[in-house]
C-alpha cells in the first residue's frame, strides 16, 4: 500500500491549487459573493433563499424559504408530501444540530407486514410525510423572520406560476402513466394529455392554497383538519395505511450529528436513519490509504481503481448498518470512527471479490472519538437492541432497494454570519407514490422498508447525507447530493476534489464520476476520464459501464468558504439548479 501511495505522489506531485477565478459556461452554476449564499436544485428556489437573506433572515430562514420553494418548483423530486433531514451549524455558539423529518410508518400493525411490489397498491408506497413538520420545527427553533415571510416566495410561485425547466419537463414525460392516473394531477402537469414543455408556465392553485393554510396556521394546519383528513382518505382509498391520528402524532427527531476529523477538518454527517456514516467512513478510508494525496482522479488510473474499492466498502456498510435508531441497534458512530476506517482500509487493493461483506463496527461504537468532536456533543453510541438476523429479503442494499430509482433534492446555505445549513429533501421516486392530494404528491418512502427495518412507528431508512466540514470553528464546505445510492459516493468524490486536490468547486462538481456497488463488479463511469482510467478499472477486475451524466448520477449542491471568507456557491450541471448570492 505504501508503494502504491508513493507511485501516486510521484505521478501527481503536490495537490493542485484552486484557480483564482473560474467562469461558468452555464448560468448560475458558479456564483461568488462576500455575504450569504444559497445553492439549490432550482433557480427560483435558490432565488427565494437569497431574497430572504436580503430581508435580514439567517441561514435557517433561507433554508425554510428554499425548501418550501423547492416543494413548488422541484415537484417531481420533493414536496410537502415528502421528508428530509438537515445539518445546521450556528456560528456564534459553535454548536451543530441535526433534524430528521423523514417519512415514517404509522401505528397499525399492518406496517410490519410484508408488502411485495407484485401486490402493492399505490397507497401502500406512501408513508407519513414529515417535510412540513421538519422545516417549521427548524424555523421555530432557529429562524429570525416570521413564518409568513419565509413562506411568501413559495406561495407566490405556486399561485402565479413559474417557467417549467428542462428537468421537470423530462420527469413529467417519464412519469406519464403515474400522472395520468389522477385527473387533477394530469390537468396540472399534462394539460390536454400533453406533457408540459420547457418554457411553459406551471400554476398550482391547490398547492398555493395548502401553503397559504400552513403559512397562517403552522404545522397544525397540515397535520390536523381538512388537509390531514383529505390526505388520509385519499391514501386509504388507494390501499394505503395512513390514518389521521398518525399524521397528528408525527414526531420530528432532534439528533446529534455524526462527527469525525479528516485532513484537519471536522466533518459533520447525518445520523441514521440517514446515510451520513458511509460518507465519513469513505473519506477516512481514502485518507488512511493515501488516496486523498493522489492529486486527482480524471487522469489518475490507480487512484480511480482504488476509489472504486473504497466505495464498495462504504456501500457494504451502508447497506447493512441502517434503519430507525429508535427501534434498531444502528452503530453509526462505530462506522464513522477513525479506527474502523483504518481496519476497513486494509481490504483496499486486496483480493477482488464479487460481493463485499459489511464489517463489524460495534467494537468502535463506544470507543473515544476525535478530540475535535468532543465540544460538538456528537451522535452517541447505539442503544443495545436486538437486530434481526439477515434473511433473504435483507440481502438488498441501498443499491438494490426501490429507492435506487429515486432522485431527491439538496440545498446548501451559508449566511453572512457564518451560520450554515445542509439539507436534503425528497418524495422518493419521481412524483413519489403518485398519490396527489392538496396540490402535492405523497412520498414513496414506505417502499424503503425491508424485513430488517419494517415495523409500526418507524422512520424509513435513506441514503440522504447532508454534510458539513468545519475548519476550526468556521464552516469550510456545506455539501450534499441528490440521487439515492449515488448520493454518498458523489459527496465523497466532490469533497476529495475540493479539499484534498485543491480543485475549484465548479471543476470538482462538474468533473466525471464513477459509481461502484458492494454487490456487483459493474462500475458505472461517466465520460471524461483518461482512457487509462477505464483500462485500470478493467485490470482491477471491474466491468466499466458507460453512464451519461444525468439527474440520477448524484446532483451535488454546495457552498465553499474561501480563506478570505468569500462564499462560492456551485450547482451540479446534472440538475437545473443554481447558486444565488445575497
Amino acid at each position: 500500500m505504501a508503494g502504491v501511495l508513493m507511485f501516486w505522489l510521484l505521478l501527481a506531485g503536490c495537490a493542485r491549487s484552486a484557480a483564482p477565478t473560474v467562469a461558468s459556461p452555464m448560468s448560475g452554476k458558479r456564483v461568488e459573493g462576500a455575504r450569504g449564499m444559497v445553492s439549490a436544485s432550482h433557480p427560483d428556489a435558490a432565488a427565494a433563499g437569497a431574497e430572504i437573506l436580503r430581508l435580514g433572515g439567517n441561514a435557517i430562514d433561507a433554508f425554510a424559504a428554499t425548501a418550501f420553494a423547492l416543494s413548488v418548483t422541484d415537484v417531481s423530486q420533493t414536496g410537502l408530501g415528502g421528508g428530509g433531514a438537515l445539518t445546521y451549524y450556528q456560528a456564534n455558539t459553535r454548536r451543530a444540530e441535526h433534524l430528521s423529518f423523514y417519512p415514517r410508518s404509522g401505528a397499525s400493525a399492518a406496517w410490519g407486514e410484508a408488502d411485495t411490489a407484485a401486490v402493492r397498491q399505490a397507497g401502500r408506497a406512501a408513508a407519513i410525510p414529515g417535510l412540513v413538520a421538519g422545516v417549521l420545527e427548524a424555523h421555530t427553533k432557529w429562524g429570525r423572520l416570521t413564518r409568513a415571510q419565509v413562506m411568501a416566495p413559495a406561495i407566490r410561485l405556486a399561485r402565479e406560476g413559474f417557467v417549467v425547466s428542462p428537468l421537470l419537463a423530462r420527469t413529467i414525460v417519464t412519469s406519464r402513466a403515474k400522472l395520468m392516473a389522477d385527473s387533477l394531477a394530469a390537468a396540472r402537469f399534462m394539460p390536454s394529455g400533453e406533457a408540459l414543455r420547457p418554457g411553459d408556465r406551471l400554476v398550482q392553485p391547490e398547492l398555493a392554497a395548502t401553503l397559504d393554510m400552513v403559512s397562517q396556521g403552522g404545522a397544525e394546519a397540515f397535520y390536523r383538519g381538512a388537509v390531514a383528513e383529505q390526505l388520509s382518505a385519499k391514501v386509504k382509498s388507494l390501499g394505503g395505511l395512513i390514518e389521521v391520528a398518525d399524521l397528528q402524532q408525527y414526531p420530528v427527531m432532534a439528533m446529534r450529528p455524526l462527527c469525525t476529523t479528516w485532513r484537519g477538518y471536522t466533518v459533520l454527517g447525518a445520523p441514521p436513519p440517514m446515510g451520513g456514516a458511509s460518507v465519513l467512513e469513505m473519506l477516512q478510508i481514502a485518507e488512511s490509504i493515501g488516496l486523498a494525496s493522489a492529486g486527482g482522479f480524471t487522469d489518475q488510473p490507480g487512484a480511480v481503481a482504488t476509489l472504486a474499492d473504497v466505495m464498495r466498502l462504504g456501500q457494504a456498510d451502508g447497506g447493512r448498518w441502517r434503519g430507525d435508531p429508535t427501534s434498531l441497534s444502528v452503530p453509526a458512530r462505530g462506522v464513522a470512527h477513525p479506527g474502523y476506517a483504518t481496519r476497513r482500509a486494509r481490504l483496499v487493493g486486496g483480493a477482488f471479490v464479487d460481493t463485499v461483506v459489511a464489517g463489524d463496527p460495534l467494537p468502535f461504537d463506544t470507543a473515544a472519538g476525535p478530540a475535535a468532536c468532543a465540544s460538538l456533543d456528537p451522535y452517541p453510541a447505539a442503544v443495545a437492541r436486538s437486530v434481526p438476523s439477515t434473511g433473504r429479503e435483507e440481502r438488498s442494499s441501498p443499491d438494490a432497494s426501490p429507492e435506487g430509482n429515486s432522485y431527491t433534492s439538496h440545498l446548501a446555505v451559508v449566511d453572512a454570519d457564518g451560520n450554515a445549513v445542509s439539507a436534503t429533501t425528497t418524495v422518493g421516486v419521481l412524483f413519489g407514490s403518485g398519490v396527489y392530494t392538496g396540490g402535492f404528491f405523497l412520498n414513496s418512502a414506505a417502499s424503503n422498508f425491508d424485513a430488517r427495518t419494517r415495523g409500526p412507528n418507524r422512520y424509513a431508512n435513506s441514503t440522504m447525507s447532508p454534510t458539513m466540514l468545519l475548519e476550526g470553528a468556521k464552516v469550510k464546505l456545506v455539501i450534499g447530493a441528490a440521487g439515492s445510492q449515488y448520493i454518498q459516493p458523489a459527496i465523497v468524490q466532490v469533497t476529495l476534489r475540493i479539499l484534498a486536490f485543491g480543485e475549484d468547486p465548479l471543476t470538482a462538481i462538474t468533473a466525471p464520476r464513477i459509481h461502484a456497488s458492494a454487490t456487483l463488479r459493474d462500475v458505472e463511469v461517466e465520460p471524461g476520464f483518461a482512457p487509462s482510467v477505464y483500462a485500470a478499472l478493467v485490470a482491477r477486475g471491474y466491468r466499466p459501464i458507460s453512464r451519461v451524466a444525468d439527474i440520477a448520477f448524484g446532483g451535488v449542491h454546495a457552498v465553499f468558504v474561501g480563506k478570505n471568507g468569500a462564499r462560492i456557491g456551485v450547482a451540479d450541471p446534472r440538475r437545473d439548479g443554481v447558486a444565488a448570492a445575497q
